[in-house]
């Protein structure tokens, strides 16, 4: 299960191109004084969005084993199943506005940051723009936690989001070399299809949780066992 994380990351880059491609491209005009350290400090910045990426997987790995130890992992499931439905809806057009409204704070408090970051001229700084463009609301990102959370650990729940992220660094780090982004048509056709895949993976952890003895789909959890584990 845990390496369908990398699968995860590498088909949904296309994703993160769109949504996370200004700020690769932003990296292009700052720094980089030799070849080497332009190569380096792209390499650097894809990094620190592993390593974020990493440390949200550990913390939702923690929370995930720590309820399921406690005999909820049923419960865990039909949470994180009911939350990322949720989450789902704020990246429909629709309802973009209405959702917004929680999320600006950390999307203001990252972009400050990152605007910050971005101006400085040391190989640090990429390292830390990236580690802040993880931290930037994603849709595909929150699907990947809700797995993670449900791994059965903290070093899985760790090792699958870091997976998730080496799946993305492909794209991101074609990207940042480039120069070029993938086309605004494309970009806006990908982010229509993402709400609904991760409606679905809601779908699949709420009917999980129910212990419904659907092979597969709802298997029978015994007592110990995570949600993701019987896949």
């Amino acid at each position: 299960m845990i390496w369908s994380a990398f699968i995860l990351g590498f088909l949904g880059s296309m994703h993160c191109a769109g949504m996370c491609g200004p700020i690769a491209l932003a990296l292009r005009n700052y720094g980089s004084p030799s070849p080497a350290s332009f190569y380096l400090n792209k390499i650097l910045y894809n990094a620190g969005r592993v390593i974020t990426y990493a440390v949200l997987g550990l913390v939702a790995g923690s929370i995930g084993a720590v309820i399921s130890i406690a005999g909820l992992q049923q419960a865990l499931s039909i949470v994180l199943g009911i939350l990322l439905l949720l989450a789902s809806f704020a990246f429909i057009p629709s309802l973009r506005k209405i959702s917004s409204r929680w999320m600006n704070p950390v999307n203001e408090w990252v972009k400050s940051r990152l605007a910050f970051f971005l101006h400085q001229t040391n190989s640090t700084s990429f390292t830390i723009v990236g580690m802040l463009n993880g931290l930037l609301p994603c849709g595909l990102v929150y699907t990947a936690l809700a797995a993670a959370a449900v791994s059965g650990s903290y070093l899985s729940g760790a090792a699958f989001m870091s997976l998730f992220g080496l799946g993305t660094f492909p794209m991101m780090l074609a990207i940042s070399l480039s120069g070029k982004i993938v086309p605004v048509t494309w970009r806006s056709r990908i982010t229509r299809i993402y709400p609904y895949l991760t409606m679905l993976v809601a779908v699949l952890l709420i009917l999980r949780g129910m212990n419904l003895g659907i092979p597969y789909i709802s298997p029978e959890l015994s007592s110990g066992s995570c949600a993701m584990c019987n896949k």
